[in-house]
């Protein structure tokens, strides 16, 4: 097992070896090492008016029937991030029969926060409102996100008010996912993540850790232990044990064999074996057994 963890490690630093000899980014290495034979796509669709409210859909290519839905955001404090980036994510899911959604959103410097979060909240009331003309299931739908895009998912889950200004009640979702998300930063030390959210003055309401009153989905949040980036002691467990105090369902997982980064990459089909993150992921939406922990 030690053998195969070093040489998964050195996999995953070919990866980024490759993305930089090639003048790309080590996620569009990944992508092109992750085969996407069991995905239809539908890219770039239009869920506002703007450059950045497209979205893509990866569906399964052979299941008949209504699926499961995620609403993927991914992270980049804020900042950066483009949804191609992200194809190995959709089609990681679309290969376990899961429909999967991949919002851009608008970032850093041209707005701030909430902004991001309205533009989280249009794309996934456009999803409910159009997914079943993509083989989805509106009753169905998960929120999910990794970093900064978990902290959109938590918030858009745990605050009504973002979904609510879309007409849609975050109660009508299935449930969410965070990947080592950012839930508890205040006082916020991440000089990029400060004027994203008016630091020195940052509003309390900004935090998905003081939105749990209320809270009603079902949530699971899967960390690194060795995060180096986010505290996932402060905001996954802290999170998880505020959620529990109100009677919410949590599934908490922690793995060893990931960083902060490749948390998220372990969906990828050439770096599942450092963590069983797209495992624990389906049997979650799919409401099957207490999710796989490694600890």
């Amino acid at each position: 097992m030690r053998k195969l963890r070093l040489t998964l490690y050195g996999l995953a630093a070919a990866v980024v070896t490759i993305g930089g000899l090639a003048a790309c980014s080590p996620l569009t290495a990944i992508n092109a090492l992750s085969p996407g034979g069991d995905a239809d796509t539908s890219l770039g669709l239009a869920y506002g008016s703007g450059a950045r409210f497209k979205l893509d859909i990866y569906r399964p290519a052979r299941v008949t029937g209504a699926s499961p839905v995620v609403v993927f955001f991914y992270g980049g404090n804020w900042a950066t991030g483009e949804r191609g980036d992200y194809a190995f994510v959709g089609r990681a899911l679309a290969s376990r029969g899961i429909v999967a959604v991949i919002p851009d959103y608008r970032l850093y410097p041209e707005v701030r926060y909430p902004d991001f979060l309205d533009d989280s909240a249009q794309a996934v009331a456009w999803t409910a409102k159009n997914i079943a003309h993509y083989g989805g299931d509106p009753r169905k739908l998960f929120l999910m996100g990794h970093s900064a895009g978990a902290y959109n998912a938590a918030m858009l889950a745990l605050d009504a008010r973002y979904l609510g200004k879309q007409g849609m009640a975050s109660a009508s979702l299935a449930g969410w996912i965070g990947l080592a998300g950012p839930y508890d930063f205040m006082p916020i030390e991440n000089k990029t993540a400060r004027p994203v959210f008016h630091f020195p003055d940052t509003p309390p309401q900004s935090q998905p850790i003081n939105h749990t009153d209320g809270a009603v989905l079902p949530a699971l949040l899967i960390a690194a232990n060795k995060d180096q980036l986010v505290n996932p002691v402060r905001n996954t467990g802290g999170l998880a044990a505020k959620l529990r105090t109100h009677g919410v369902p949590v599934e908490e997982v922690y793995y060893d064999g990931v960083s902060h980064i490749t948390l998220v990459a372990s969906i990828a089909a050439p770096l599942r074996a450092l963590a069983p993150t797209l495992d624990t992921i389906d049997a979650f939406v799919k409401g099957k057994s207490t999710a796989i922990a490694l600890h």
